[in-house]
Order: C-alpha cells, then sequence, then structure tokens
C-alpha cells in the first residue's frame, strides 16, 4: 500500500508539471503578444500595432488619429497578462505627455483581452483599451483657461487692459480686393486695392489676413464683408488695452506677465468627439486667477498721451512716484511706438539733463559749493575739446546754482576734467543710472556712464554727450531719486517690486537738496521759465547732439511733489519742444 500510494502520487505530480508547463507557454505567448502591441505603439509604428490586434483596418484609421489629435510623446507598459474566459487580458499603463513642452502629464490604466486567433495571439480590438474615450471618437487636447480671465486693473481699479474678442479677415487668392478695400477703408484708412493685391501676390496663391479688428470695428460691417467670395472672417481672443489710444509697445511687459500667470493657472483637457458632441475624459480644471492691478495713474496716462499727441517725432513721457517707486505714466507716441518701447530701453545721449549727475559729483568732491563762483564763458578749449555753450552765451563769472540754471556747458566741462576717472559713473549710479533692474512686467535699462579714463573723455561726460547714454526712464529714476535721496526701486504691479542688480552707494546727507534747489532756479530764472507758472517745479532742460552735431535730442527732467519724470522727443532740435510737453502735461493733470 505505501508503495502504491508513493506510484499515485508520482503520477498526479507529473500531470501537475505537465499542466503548469502547458500554461507557461500559453502565458508567455499572451505576454508577447500584448508586449508587441505596447512595443509598437512607443514606436509610433501604427501599422505594427495595428497588425498586432484582431482588427488591423479599425485600428489603422483609429491609431492614426490618435496620434495626430495628442501627438506621440507616450510611453505605454504592459503590467499584467492573465487567462481569462477562454483567453487572456492584461492591463495597459499609458504616460501622456501633452501640451507646449510636454509639460501636461495624462496617465491612465486600461485592460485589453487577449484572443487566440488563426493566427496566434492577438490584442482583441477596442479603442478603450489604448485610451479612455477612445471608443466614443477621436480624441483631442486642448488647454482650459481659467473662467473669468484675469484683468488688468490701474491703480484706481479701473480696467487697463482686458482679454478680447478680435477678428482676423483673411483673403483667399480670387477675393475682390476692391470691395474688401472700400469695406476695410472705414476702419483702416491705410488699406487699399492696391495694397491688398500686392500682399496676395507675395503670398504666392497662400491666403492673408489684410486685417485684425476689434468686436466695435468688425460689427458695421461684418455681414457684408461675409458675403464676398473668398473672404473669412476668423475670431480669437487677444489680451488689448480698452483704450485702443494707449496701445503701446510699452505695455508687452504687462502681456507677457498676464500671460505667464495665465499658463500656471490654466487647466487641460483630452476630449472625446462622439456623434452628439464632445466628452472630457482626462485633464485637470483651471485654478482661479487674480487681476492684475498695476500702479498706472489713468488720469496722469492720459494726459502724458495727449501732451505728445502734437509732436511729429518720436517722443515719449516716464512719470514715476519718488516716495514708492511706482510707475505711474508711460507714455509714447505713435511715431515712437514704431521703434519699439524705447522709453524703457532706448538709449540716447542725455545732454544737459546729466548735468544733475555732473554737479552731484563736483558738490561731493568738496572742490565746490552751490554758492562758488566759476567762469562761464561762451566757449572754451578744455582738454583739446572745443565746448562752447548755447548760442556762445556767456554770463562771466557767476555762482556754481546759477551755471546750473542757465546750464552754462564750460563751466560743466570744466568741473568734469577735475574729477577722478570713475567720478561721474559713481556719482551716477547713486541716482538710480547704470544700476540694471528686474522687474515684473517691466523690462527696462536705465544708461551707460563708462569710466572716462581721459580728461577730454571727462569733458564729454560732464555735459550728458561723448559715451553717456541714458533712457528716458533712467532720467525719470535720476529725477526721483534726488526727490527721495536715493532711488526707488520701480513697481508696475502692486506688490511685485523690482530689485536692482547692486546697491546705490547713498547720496551724502543734503547733496539732494542742493541740486534740487538749483533745478528750482532753472524754472524760475534758467532755461525752463516758460513753466515758472506751475507752483514748486524742479527741473532741468537738455539738449544732446548727435551724428553730426547738426542734430540734437530735446529732454526735460521734472519734480513736481511726489512726480519725478522725463520728456525725451528725438531729433527735437533743441530741449524747447520737450519743455512745451512737459508745460502741456503738468497743466492738464
Amino acid at each position: 500500500m505505501r508503495t502504491g500510494t508513493r506510484l499515485l502520487g508520482m503520477v498526479v505530480a507529473s500531470g501537475l508539471a505537465l499542466t503548469a508547463c502547458s500554461g507557461d507557454k500559453t502565458a508567455d505567448r499572451m505576454q508577447e503578444a500584448a508586449n508587441n502591441f505596447a512595443d509598437a505603439l512607443n514606436r509610433d509604428d501604427i501599422a505594427a500595432a495595428a497588425a498586432a490586434t484582431t482588427d488591423g483596418k479599425p485600428a489603422t484609421d483609429t491609431l492614426t488619429g490618435l496620434y495626430d489629435g495628442l501627438g506621440k510623446d507616450v510611453k505605454f507598459q504592459v503590467d499584467k497578462v492573465e487567462k481569462a474566459d477562454g483567453g487572456g487580458t492584461f492591463t495597459l499603463a499609458a504616460d501622456w505627455r501633452l501640451g507646449k513642452d510636454g509639460h501636461n502629464r495624462w496617465t491612465y490604466s486600461t485592460t485589453g483581452r487577449l484572443d487566440d486567433t488563426a493566427d496566434g495571439w492577438k490584442v482583441h480590438w477596442n479603442p478603450a483599451t489604448v485610451a479612455p474615450g477612445l471608443d466614443i471618437g477621436p480624441l483631442s487636447y486642448s488647454a482650459v483657461d481659467p473662467t473669468p480671465a484675469a484683468r488688468i486693473l490701474d491703480s484706481t481699479g479701473g480696467e487697463f487692459m482686458t482679454q478680447q474678442i478680435v477678428t482676423l479677415v483673411n483673403l483667399a487668392p480670387g477675393a475682390d480686393t476692391a470691395a474688401v478695400a472700400a469695406l476695410l477703408h472705414q476702419v483702416a484708412a491705410d488699406i487699399t486695392a492696391a495694397s491688398l493685391n500686392s500682399e496676395l501676390t507675395a503670398a504666392q496663391g497662400k491666403s492673408i489676413t489684410a486685417v485684425t479688428l476689434r468686436a466695435a470695428d468688425i460689427a458695421p460691417i461684418q455681414d457684408a464683408l461675409t458675403a464676398l467670395p473668398n473672404v473669412t472672417l476668423a475670431p480669437q481672443t487677444r489680451l488689448l488695452t480698452t483704450d485702443r489710444a494707449l496701445t503701446s509697445p510699452t505695455w508687452s511687459g504687462l502681456a507677457d506677465l498676464w500671460q505667464q500667470d495665465t499658463d500656471a493657472a490654466a487647466g487641460w483637457a483630452v476630449r472625446a468627439q462622439g456623434t452628439d458632441g464632445t466628452q472630457r475624459v482626462g485633464g485637470p480644471d483651471a485654478k482661479p486667477v487674480n487681476d492684475i492691478r498695476t500702479t498706472l495713474d489713468p488720469a496722469l496716462q492720459r494726459a502724458a498721451e495727449a501732451a505728445l499727441a502734437p509732436i511729429p517725432q518720436a517722443a515719449t513721457i516716464i512719470a514715476l512716484q519718488p516716495s514708492s517707486g511706482n510707475v505711474l505714466a508711460i507714455a509714447q507716441n505713435a511715431p515712437a511706438d514704431a521703434q519699439g518701447p524705447i522709453a524703457l530701453t532706448g538709449l540716447y545721449p542725455p545732454g544737459s539733463t546729466f548735468k544733475t549727475v555732473t554737479v552731484s559729483a563736483a558738490l561731493q568732491s568738496g572742490a565746490v559749493t552751490p554758492d562758488t563762483v566759476l567762469p562761464c564763458p561762451g566757449t572754451e578749449n578744455i582738454e583739446g575739446r572745443q565746448i562752447p555753450n548755447d548760442n556762445n552765451f556767456d554770463l562771466g563769472s557767476v555762482p556754481l546754482h546759477t551755471a546750473f540754471a542757465k546750464s552754462c556747458n564750460t563751466t560743466m566741462g570744466r568741473l568734469a576734467v577735475n574729477l577722478p576717472p570713475d567720478g561721474l559713473t559713481n556719482a551716477a549710479s547713486q541716482l538710480g543710472l547704470g544700476l540694471d533692474y528686474v522687474t515684473p512686467a517691466l523690462t527696462t535699462v536705465t544708461g551707460k556712464v563708462p569710466v572716462a579714463d581721459t580728461p577730454a573723455l571727462r569733458v564729454e561726460e560732464g555735459i550728458g554727450q561723448g559715451k553717456v547714454t541714458a533712457t528716458p526712464f533712467g532720467m525719470a529714476l535720476v529725477a526721483a531719486a534726488l526727490a527721495h535721496g536715493a532711488p526707488p526701486n520701480p513697481i508696475l504691479v502692486q506688490g511685485r517690486p523690482g530689485t536692482p542688480d547692486h546697491a546705490a552707494a547713498p547720496l551724502p546727507a543734503g547733496t539732494a537738496d542742493q541740486i534740487k534747489a538749483m533745478m528750482r532756479e532753472t524754472v524760475t530764472s534758467g532755461t525752463a521759465t516758460q513753466l515758472a507758472d506751475i507752483p514748486g517745479l524742479l527741473g532741468k532742460t537738455g539738449t544732446a547732439e548727435f551724428i553730426d552735431d547738426k542734430h540734437a535730442h530735446g529732454w526735460f527732467v521734472g519734480i513736481e511733489d511726489d512726480l519725478a519724470f522725463a520728456v525725451f522727443i528725438n531729433d527735437a532740435g533743441s530741449s524747447t519742444p520737450a519743455v512745451d510737453a512737459a508745460g502741456r502735461l503738468l497743466r492738464a493733470h
């Protein structure tokens, strides 16, 4: 009995071993079939993936549409294969990288079937095995922006920039350009049949966008445009100023910040297109987004724009609040806008407005006081450089404060030549000129004041010429630094101040007050007396020659209470137009 029992046990064990061996081969084949399918998907080999299924033609069509809709940045992995109901099942894990730079991840796990067919083990074709919702219809990816969209507000809470619907007017070859031009001329006077024909010819058979119109502009002509053959209207959403007159490249930083905040809060969605509409099958909702509140003073901004409107040359006004660093206005006229954000980044010789720096350096050197009597000849040869006053005016010998107010080039050139090579560089830095700021929504340059290694270069720099350059923003910062006693960190978005690349050395006590007294004299009895009716105004005029000394930029920097500003006019010929623009600004505001 013991022997028989042992023999029976051996037979049973052998049978189990055979069954297990047979099961392992089946499992291996099922595993191989599932792996082949996943590997083909990972290689973007649609033909191989479709061949690994039980129904190649619909699989090919569906997988082609899948990659068209979601891209090919995906990794599939088979996690588990099991026998079930005469066939098998497997789990397929997927990790998609979607959107710009693949920063959105869609991960999921599905279950598929395996069938033992005459051609071997195959994946039973079911679109839902590859992706949730694929059995409903083609999948697509899209970002989901926050709703409602953030607004950009001025300092009073009024809307400055909002997301608005604009319409692209697109023309295909064969469009009646005369009819289109007749309609568009009502809102875009520069569009003609000839200009449209020229654009279509240059496009070489492709469509062109004739113009992009705001809702109020397209409304009166929308039906007539729609009725024209080969004309299509394409609505889009864009961030625009609520007042079109304030449109300027200087606002690009605000638009960039708005987009960054929107992107950070955005959700995304994978949607399946079915016969009765779309169904969301993946992706998170957008997060709420806060409005962006700026420091802009709307009344001052409009006054600055109006002050520049009559000027034919490129002109800008920058206004800051010295006590806080708040940017109150950034204005440019149309000729300036055509050159870019020159108010913030355009570098020009600052001319006599730089004498604020020269006087500061001279006072700090201890060589002079505001009352030191100095010569102001009509012209003087200083270190080989012939320096004239405007129209060669000659004051004889006068106190330094008078030479400043009357803008004596000869006096300032002589002061500068006796400074150390880095004297003007250091004095400029104390007033913010030469500092680089990183300020949210504001890309700025202040200026450059190189070390003057030669006396001749110091003479040039002392009157704001030579290698000295400044932006309108930089000179407004100089005015703000004198008003505040130190350069304030600029702020355009409330709660997000800028930071300088290095800290400015402090001005000695009393220096700023001495210079401000000279700036007051400039208005009361100096070169800006046309502004003497404005109570308490401090200022400094500037004329900066360039090219062949036959052209000159016009400048004026000023301080009025807690307002510091700079006016710049390209190729104005003198400072007079800039002073006049400052007057229009201040009297209107």
